[in-house]
């Protein structure tokens, strides 16, 4: 009984033990849950602090970065530093971040709000440079009379007959986004404003040459309120070149020396050609504008048979849009009317003191006679080059037939070369003298053309010695090198004025430098 009383109470005892230290176990088994709860809690509220520490730092990284694109040094500004941005109203451009060699994220300039009078249809004309200017104009244009601006037409029915749309020789999305700030541009009409065009019902018109922006606030705006699209033809010089705000002007620069950007597959070949020019030394970039649409419409036939002169009349009175048709070729070359010569182009360079070892890379198209006319050019300086010589077939075969593109080439050849030297102040050269101001200052000779005849005939007759004609030359152009000079304003007479895009000046830094006037 005592056994079974001891046994029963030993029993209940260790019952109780057992109970007693299955309470710790659990007890314990829940610190220990407990503990490793709030250690994970912990190394939660750790990683999100990091978090949020890490996006608050690339916050400021932005920031910071953004405020040195406005406010920073000019070696930190993807901009060039003529867009002043207090002046321009705090306009950032595109901000490129280059987070990893596959990753690139863009930042875009913030869209600008304004309401939206119409849509403003442009049709360029002429050839690629001539589009260039215009569509830099138009771009001011719509900016200031806020409307929307599709993207432009290029001319298709020139000379030329250059199948080549806008997107095939400019990066349309980089205009595009690169303007935001300022204009909507649209690469098409909204679908029921298009189905209207389509139906014929498109009012359409010339712009008045060399017009303030007054004119079209007043003249043109109307008629885009009124029709809601308004097509612009024929839209070369249809803006003055002075008398101008100073933010029309900039906005200008900013168009044509940074939203029109030609596509990656022309800068890739244009940088290809620069890259083989520079492997065998310094390279001078001549535009002989002696070519057959050129000799035809200016009617200069100096030095061309008379099979030829007939054939570049001929030529040119197939062309009703070009007005002059009885031209005296000797009379325009005397008043330095005329591109130079093959011919006359060799004895200036070489009066110039141009190295003839140098490599000359020839920006133009077809020269008219061929290698018989380019002999006294070849026989001088032998190191002649163009984009045909220096890539291969297959590589211009997706340009061929595209003068546009092919003259797109050679305007960034142009740009990069050490000496510029055009024979002809055409748009191109005119357009590339500006973009190479704009580069700084970039040495281009600017050829004075009715002194350079006379000079050249007096020492064909051999009344001027060699010594003579060429220091002549030498005086004559030691001021027309791309120097920092003021633009030529002849108020009454705007045609004759200097064109704002060879000398756009109140978009360049002049660098202490003095100007010419």
């Amino acid at each position: 009984m005592c056994r079974l009383e001891e046994s029963g109470k030993e029993c209940s005892y260790r019952h109780s033990k057992f109970s007693r230290m299955r309470l710790m176990d659990l007890a314990g088994s829940k610190v220990q849950s407990f503990k490793k709860c709030v250690a994970s809690k912990s190394q939660t509220k750790l990683w999100i602090v990091r978090v949020i520490t890490t996006a608050l730092i690339w916050t400021y990284v932005i920031h910071l970065v953004a405020f040195g694109e406005t406010w920073g040094p000019r070696l930190l500004k993807s901009w060039p530093s003529c867009f002043n941005h207090q002046e321009a109203g705090g306009k950032l451009s595109m901000l490129v971040q280059e987070s990893s060699p596959q990753q690139i994220k863009i930042l875009l300039p913030p869209k600008r709000v304004y309401r939206n009078n119409g849509y403003l249809m442009v049709s360029c004309n002429g050839g690629l440079n001539q589009m260039r200017a215009a569509i830099c104009d138009m771009v001011v244009i719509a900016r200031y009379l806020n409307v929307t601006l599709i993207v432009p037409e290029l001319d298709k029915t020139s000379f030329w007959a250059d199948s080549s749309k806008f997107e095939d020789i400019f990066d349309a999305d980089h205009f595009i986004n690169s303007l935001r700030d300022e204009v909507r541009v649209l690469k098409d009409l909204p679908p029921r404003l298009k189905r209207k065009v389509e139906l014929g019902t498109l009012r359409s018109l010339a712009p008045v040459s060399w017009s303030n922006i007054s004119y079209y606030l007043h003249q043109v705006l109307p008629l885009v309120e009124k029709y809601k699209v308004l097509h612009l033809n024929r839209t070369d010089a249809r803006l003055a070149n002075n008398g101008l705000p100073i933010d029309i002007q900039k906005l200008r620069c900013r168009v044509n020396f940074n939203s029109l950007r030609f596509t990656p597959r022309i800068e890739e070949l244009g940088r290809k050609v620069v890259r083989i020019l520079r492997e065998n030394g310094p390279f001078l970039v001549l535009h002989l504008r002696y070519e057959m649409d050129m000799l035809a419409f200016s009617g200069c036939s100096h030095g061309c048979s008379s099979e030829e002169a007939d054939e570049l009349t001929r030529l040119r009175y197939a062309y009703p849009w070009w007005k002059e048709k009885v031209i005296d070729s000797q009379m325009k070359r005397k008043e330095g009317m005329c591109p130079l010569t093959p011919e006359e182009t060799a004895l200036v360079l070489t009066a110039l003191g141009i190295d003839h070892n140098v490599q000359i890379y020839i920006a133009a198209g077809e020269i008219y006679g061929g290698e018989r006319r380019m002999a006294s050019v070849s026989a001088a300086f032998p190191n002649l080059v163009r984009k045909e010589t220096l890539l291969k077939p297959d590589e211009l075969k997706f340009f061929q037939n595209h003068s546009s593109q092919m003259a797109a080439l050679d305007y960034l050849v142009s740009l990069e070369s050490d000496i510029f030297v055009p024979t002809y102040d055409g748009n191109m050269a005119r357009v590339v003298e500006g973009h190479r101001r704009f580069l700084g200052f970039k040495k281009t000779i600017l050829l004075d053309r009715k002194l350079l005849v006379n000079l050249i005939d007096q020492y064909s007759s051999g009344s001027l010695s060699w010594d003579k004609f060429s220091s002549m030359v030498k005086e004559a152009h030691k001021h027309r090198m791309g120097s920092p000079r003021a633009r030529v304003m002849i108020s009454e007479k705007p045609k004759e004025e200097d064109f704002f895009y060879a000398n756009p000046y109140e978009c360049l830094q002049l660098l202490d430098e003095p100007t010419i006037t």
